[in-house]
């Protein structure tokens, strides 16, 4: 790898430009600078800046192979992935120029190819004065930042984010190779898994392209299936005749296990192998992992307005969820091993569903698959985001080839439930100026309204759509305003909700009764050692430059301390400001869950704002960029638990709601108690209930129960079986919560520690900040609420009971009772 040109630093100039860099493939320009020592981390302290410059150079890849003719009638250059503006060369000829991150290319190479060593030479072009050139040709469009991502088929994110690090990356980001062959190869392959009863049946459609000396060869196409109850090879054929491109075979079968989210079954898959012969040899062969289950949302307008309710398998389903972003600025690095580490933290924080938001990548298909496998249910925006965008050339054929791409490449996952147009667009259309702006410029409605549903129709009619997120069902285009709905209004489809951390108190979610979620969160900084591996600043602060560089979010810390003051004081001391401003993102959230859920089936889903971190950085994220989870991890996995008492504000009054999100009926004695400080019971009652899978119930609590006598002494439970709901009367800063007093006994447990907590006064949301003690560690609960006398055991990977002094140390074992007198 060289630099061609541009404003590389004096000091690189022999190395990069007059030297040559080794470099990976997959990999990107930095990754290979970085594995030779020539660039600092870009995001070590304050180093974004200083390789900004990086963006703005051309760079050159180049390498050789050795070919000999090998009898077959093709030769293909097959780019996978191309980061992202830049020109192919194989022996000195230009094979094409490329100009789009989200797809691939193939190139036909006969006539070049030649025996002996072969150079090729992919020649980039730096993005950011591509992308300024191109927003100059296309014309100014209205985007939330300051540079032209909207103008390039590129991760949008890769300019910088209200969370991302500006890395403006080039590189050949997935594989590169050669593919040799003769009278046919598949092109396309669309594989489809339909449940009908207790069978089913496999259809495939594929295309295919011929060689030409082989145009008038028959062709056949065959099918074979295996999975679970299936002890006997089972198959299908079709012909191609000579001079057709197109064949299509269908294997219907008499029994099938059905495929489920997580929470709601198994997730049995059935391997699809396809192969075609021709000439009494295969030519070529693919392999789809599909599994049989019915997907739909149920739009139809009801007394509310429109629901947006996700049904598999004829079963409404609460949807819990995560949007999810590139999980590395580099996303080059992330490999099978990282996504699976990441999806099983969504996991075991009772997620089952994840939205691969739109201005990052559609990601490998090793994260599909591992969500089929996982039963994590998937949502996939076209990469469209928070920006007009373009339709006219070069752009539109562009942004077609690779939503075909895509769809072919994502339909067959039985994860997939939704393809989504775009992140907030259309909300940005009617409410963010962007009209006026315009001038009558093209937005993007041709591909949410027009492009996008036609191509799913034709390539995956099986897979739903929405043009939007947010998005009201019947919301329409008339090719000059949108008719219908307001798209981001709550009473229709998906809202997002974004007003609370901007403008508002996390506590004005219980305002909204929205009947999907897609969006909404609260920022807090990553774990402790994630920022202090990561800054240099000495000394650290809320406002020192390192701590300045890696807040995104405009006015980030100043909204910060306004929500966190309704609720804490503001902490004089920074690692007390840390844990203040994690634990207040972490009861925003889980506060805003247990709302939502308490109001099915009006509300039938909500989707947190976000499951994860490309960098160390101070976001919404659950789980930082160093893959430790944070307090609102824990607040997840609390509020999205399978079954869940909570207690809401209702009218006047408190009402108690039993949630049921598992398979087996729930019944038994709920007992409701108004208690002091030190436990005692000052009023109760109890009822039986009983609760069908999958339902909730709620009932008001009766006031001589619900109304405290000192609103700031007393807070009120609610227990079914092991399941306990908490209401605390005032905030933590306006409450008389007694210093937090426990006893931790520490044993050695298989990979870790089982710690045993005894309360001896009321223990509100104990988290252990393990990380500080041993930054491999993690504590599997968090945010543990004990009356006095209680006892509760949690486990501590990564920890031995050596290290057991340590867990007790005050700035390890975290308390909302410490910070009732913070300042």
């Amino acid at each position: 790898m060289q630099a061609a040109r541009g404003p590389v630093p004096a000091e690189l100039s022999v190395a990069v430009m007059n030297g040559a860099v080794p470099a990976a493939v997959p990999g990107c320009v930095h990754t290979d600078l970085l594995s030779a020592n020539l660039i600092p981390h870009p995001y070590q302290g304050e180093n974004e800046a200083l390789l900004a410059w990086i963006g703005r150079v051309d760079w050159t890849y180049s390498t050789s192979f050795e070919w000999a003719p090998d009898g077959e009638e093709r030769h293909d250059l097959v780019f996978e992935g191309v980061d992202t503006v830049a020109g192919i060369w194989l022996n000195g000829t230009h094979l094409g120029s490329v100009a789009n991150q989200h797809r691939s290319y193939r190139f036909a190479v006969d006539e070049y190819i030649r025996e002996g060593a072969n150079a090729i030479e992919v020649r980039f072009t730096a993005p950011l004065p591509y992308a300024n050139a191109q927003s100059l040709e296309l014309g100014s469009r209205p985007r939330p930042y300051p540079l032209p991502f909207e103008a390039i088929r590129k991760s949008a994110a890769n300019f910088g984010w209200d969370w991302g690090i500006a890395t403006f990356t080039s590189g050949l980001w997935r594989p590169v190779r050669l593919e040799s062959w003769s009278v046919a190869r598949l092109a396309e392959v669309r594989v489809v898994a339909t449940p009908d009863g207790d069978g089913g049946a496999v259809s495939v459609v594929a295309d295919i392209e011929r060689a030409t000396s082989s145009s008038d060869v028959d062709v056949r196409l065959q099918m074979t299936i295996a999975g679970p109850g299936i002890d006997s090879t089972i198959e299908a054929s079709a012909d191609f005749a000579a001079s057709e491109n197109r064949a299509d075979t269908r294997l219907e079968l008499p029994a099938v296990e059905r495929w489920w989210p997580i929470g709601h079954g198994a997730q049995p898959r059935y391997s699809v192998s396809i192969d075609i012969q021709g000439e009494g040899a295969m030519r070529d062969s693919a392999l789809r992992v599909v599994g049989f289950r019915t997907v739909e949302w149920d739009t139809a307008p009801d007394e509310q307005g429109a629901p947006f309710t996700l049904v598999v398998n004829d079963r409404p389903i609460f949807v819990k969820g995560v949007n999810w972003i590139p999980d590395d600025a580099l996303p080059v690095r992330v490999d099978r091993a990282r996504y699976e580490r990441r999806l099983r933290q969504a996991v075991d924080a009772n997620v089952n569903l994840v939205r691969v938001w739109g201005g990052g990548v559609y990601e490998s298909d090793d994260f599909y698959d591992l969500c089929d496998e996982l039963g994590l249910l998937t949502w996939q925006d076209f990469l469209f985001a928070c920006a007009a965008y373009p339709e006219e050339e070069p752009i539109r054929s562009e942004v077609e080839a690779e939503a075909r791409d895509n769809i072919v490449r994502l339909a067959s996952h039985p994860s997939l439930v939704l393809l989504t147009g775009n992140n907030e667009n259309l909300w940005g259309f009617e409410d963010w100026g962007w009209k006026q702006r315009l001038e009558g410029k093209s937005w993007g409605a041709y591909y949410y309204y027009d492009l996008f549903p036609r191509l799913i129709a034709e390539l995956a009619p099986h897979v739903p759509y929405a043009p939007g997120s947010p998005f009201s069902p019947g919301t329409t285009w008339d090719g000059e305003v949108q008719n219908g709905p307001h798209p981001n209004d709550e009473r229709h489809g998906s809202t997002h909700l974004w007003d609370q951390w901007n403008r508002k108190d996390w506590l004005t979610y219980r305002d909204h009764t929205p009947r999907f979620v897609a969006e909404f969160g609260w920022q807090g900084p990553p774990t402790w050692t994630t920022l202090t591996t990561w800054l240099d600043d000495d000394p650290l602060t809320p406002e020192s430059p390192g701590m300045i560089l890696h807040q995104k979010a405009t006015e980030g810390n100043v909204k910060l301390e306004t929500g966190l003051l309704p609720h804490f004081r503001v902490p004089g001391d920074m690692e007390t400001w840390h844990w203040a401003m994690q634990l207040n993102q972490a009861i925003a959230v889980g506060t805003a869950l247990e709302h939502f859920r308490s109001h099915a089936p009006h509300t039938m889903g909500a989707v947190v704002w976000q499951l994860n971190d490309c960098w160390p950085v101070i976001s919404w994220a659950a789980v930082d960029g160093d893959e430790r989870p944070k307090p609102l991890y824990y607040a997840m996995r609390n509020a999205f638990a399978p079954r869940l008492v909570t207690i809401q504000p209702r009218d006047e009054g408190l009402t108690a709601v039993v949630v049921n999100d598992s398979d087996t009926p729930w019944s038994g004695t709920i007992h409701v108690a108004r208690r002091d400080m030190s436990g005692g019971i000052l009023a109760d009652s109890s009822m039986p209930v009983s609760l069908r899978a999958y339902s909730s119930i709620g009932f008001d609590i009766d006031a001589s129960v619900a109304d405290a006598g000192d609103a700031a002494s007393e807070l009120l439970t609610a227990e079914l079986d092991d399941v306990r709901g908490v209401w605390f009367f005032t905030e933590p800063r306006d409450s008389n919560i007694p210093p937090a007093v426990f006893d931790l006994d520490v044993v050695d447990a298989g990979d870790g520690v089982d710690v045993t907590i005894t309360a001896r006064s009321l223990v509100r949301d104990l988290t252990f900040l393990v990380d500080k003690v041993d930054p491999g560690a993690v504590a599997v609960d968090g945010l543990m609420t004990l009356l006095p006398g209680e006892v509760r055991i949690v486990h501590l990977r990564g920890l031995s009971s050596a290290r057991a002094a340590e867990l007790r140390h005050p700035r390890v074992a975290r308390t909302t009772n410490e910070l009732v007198d913070a300042g």
